[in-house]
């Protein structure tokens, strides 16, 4: 599709903003990327239902419709201020949405980042889509020179998703706090992206 810029934004020819930070349209192994849409709510509503997927992160919670509601309205509003965001990872072999991974453009500690974010439906865990997604993004990231660093924002009790940060080659940064909850900050610098592809 014809592209043309504009005060450094890309858009398409019928005049749709393309998200620097957003990987719709790529892929990996078993995923495919695109941007998240209204009809996934139904799918996506399951995981705000699933009381497993929020054990690790204090806040207090209304229904899963409403939750999952707030959810997509504040993936949105990050796609239209270009604050990143979710992509939705949809498995190839059967079109199923597995989940979300995205960059995500935060403020930890005053500091403002790029952070690897990444959920899954239940059903779909342990099948490695979330270090494949994961990977994924850091790579698109570094090739696109978007950051020095990056990095995950994870619950202490999380230890699912401390594997996979490790298994992107990410290692503790620092503990603080972060919207109430204790977190472990994971980082990988691209000079040392570069050198573990060095190898």
């Amino acid at each position: 599709m014809t592209l043309f810029t504009i005060k450094q934004f890309k858009f398409k020819a019928d005049n749709s903003l393309i998200m620097k930070y957003l990987l719709a349209g790529q892929e990996s192994t078993n995923l495919l990327f695109r941007e998240i849409q209204e009809s996934d709510f139904g799918d996506w509503l399951e995981f705000h239902k699933d009381p497993d997927t929020s054990i690790h992160w204090i806040s207090q919670k209304e229904s899963p419709e409403i939750e999952c509601r707030k959810w997509y309205d504040y993936q949105f509003q990050r796609y239209k201020n270009d604050k990143g965001g979710m992509n939705a990872l949809i498995e190839k072999q059967s079109g199923k949405l597995v989940g979300h991974c995205g960059l995500l453009v935060q403020t930890i500690d005053e500091i403002t980042e790029l952070e690897i974010g990444y959920s899954l439906l239940k059903k779909f865990w342990n099948k490695g889509y979330a270090t494949e997604a994961a990977t994924k993004c850091r790579n698109f990231a570094f090739e696109n020179n978007f950051s020095a660093s990056l990095i995950s924002i994870i619950s202490l009790s999380n230890k699912a998703s401390e594997k996979v940060a490790l298994k992107n080659g990410m290692q503790v940064d620092k503990q603080t706090i972060y919207n109430g909850n204790e977190v472990n900050i994971f980082r990988i610098t691209k000079n040392k992206w570069l050198l573990n592809n060095r190898k």
